[in-house]
């Protein structure tokens, strides 16, 4: 079944990571780390079925070396807290082949990322599946934060624009600074260009469903944007699936199931909804003369009418079990009027929303013990030195 999956994070240093140590992972590479003085070895990683660097016409040749590209990265960031490099993870398609799904990547990033100034170290990864789960293909990409400017250097990310008063002079602060704003030199890290790039991966992928005639497609939009009220599932990844296909139960795995569960209830409730207010449409509307407030009474004449009209014995039995069926369920409720039927249906509405919220706070929950946990490993990983 064809997903959608395209998320955005940042290298960093402040979060204890090395650029040279990502690009090893993701490309299954050992490289030297010369800014640590440490070798990031991950030859023994399976599933990099390939991995290659795309760079734009200006880039110095050499960088088309992985350990030269990042290292370079590396000396050129000087601040201990330096953003190093954004890093992107992307679904690929089962319904595509394994050449056709490395075409299309390769294209997406030659268009949408090189043709704008980026180097794209991206690597094509296919694990197998754990007992007998979905394949789940996909691709990282690593682009270095500081853009090469036409020379063949690493430029600057940002640049200062003084704040000026009506007669075009500096204004200065209380301190005597003159006040700026620090304004980006590219629109890399916008969040408009990463909604860009969500939608146009779509776009790909859908074409590429389009000509090999297959009817399934993926959307970049979230269900809110899409208007459904089912709440998301979050992304486990290989780890979490791995852990839970031995029986071990996780957080995400927990928290995925009890939304799953949630998004049913609240699918049968609607349903239910829908039933009960088209019921009380018909009531109102073939009921137009003056009837008793009882629903009892209401539903009795409204069944009447149509046995009426019922030219089966069997058709008769039907709308007398219907009868039966729904008054038990009003008398269970201890609905006996039409304004109590109608405020029924509008809690039902408050419920909804309600159980939405609890799956909000619950995915907002586990993103923050998701951050916890990182910041413990990083913590028993760093500790040492």
């Amino acid at each position: 079944m064809a997903l959608y999956h395209f998320h955005a994070d940042l290298i960093r240093r402040s979060a204890g990571q090395s650029v040279v140590a990502a690009a090893a992972y993701r490309a299954g590479e050992n490289l030297r780390c010369d800014y640590y003085g440490n070798d990031a070895d991950y030859t023994k990683k399976g599933s990099v079925i390939c991995s290659e660097i795309l760079l734009p016409p200006h880039a110095p040749k050499e960088y088309a070396d992985r350990e030269a590209l990042w290292n370079a990265v590396e000396q050129a960031e000087k601040n201990k807290k330096a953003q190093l490099a954004y890093s992107y993870d992307i679904a690929l398609q089962n319904e595509l082949t394994t050449e056709e799904k490395i075409a299309l990547a390769r294209r997406f990033l030659m268009e949408q990322f090189v043709s704008r100034g980026m180097i794209g170290d991206f690597a094509v990864h296919a694990p197998e599946p754990e007992n007998g789960g979905i394949p789940n293909p996909h691709f990282h990409v690593l682009c270095p934060v500081r853009p090469i400017d036409e020379s063949g250097e690493w430029g600057a990310k940002q640049h200062r624009v003084y704040t000026l008063d009506e007669n075009g002079n500096r204004v200065v602060d209380d301190a005597g600074y003159y006040v700026f704003n620090a304004v980006p030199t590219t629109d890399w890290g916008e969040k408009e260009t990463l909604l860009h790039w969500r939608e146009e991966w779509a776009n790909y992928v859908n074409r590429a469903f389009e000509e090999k005639g297959l009817p399934c497609r993926i959307d970049h939009r979230s269900y809110a944007d899409r208007g459904m009220e089912e709440s998301p599932t979050v992304h486990e990844g290989p780890h979490v699936r791995a852990m839970e296909a031995k029986g071990i139960k996780t957080n995400a795995g927990d928290l995925n199931r009890w939304i799953r569960s949630t998004n049913t209830a609240i699918q049968r409730l609607r349903k239910k909804i829908a039933e009960l207010l088209s019921l009380l449409g018909q009531i109102k509307e073939e009921l137009a003369a003056p009837q008793s407030p009882k629903l009892a009474d209401i539903l009795a004449a409204y069944y009447g009418q149509r046995n009426t009209g019922a030219w089966s014995n069997k058709a008769k039995a039907g709308n007398l079990k219907q009868y039966a069926e729904t008054v038990n369920f009003l008398l269970e409720k201890k609905l006996y009027t039409v304004d109590d039927l109608e405020a029924y249906v509008s809690s039902l509405f408050g419920k909804l929303d309600a159980l939405k919220g609890k799956v909000s706070h619950a995915q907002n929950r586990s993103k923050e013990i998701k951050d916890q946990l990182n910041f413990a490993q990083m913590y028993a990983d760093t500790k040492p030195v």
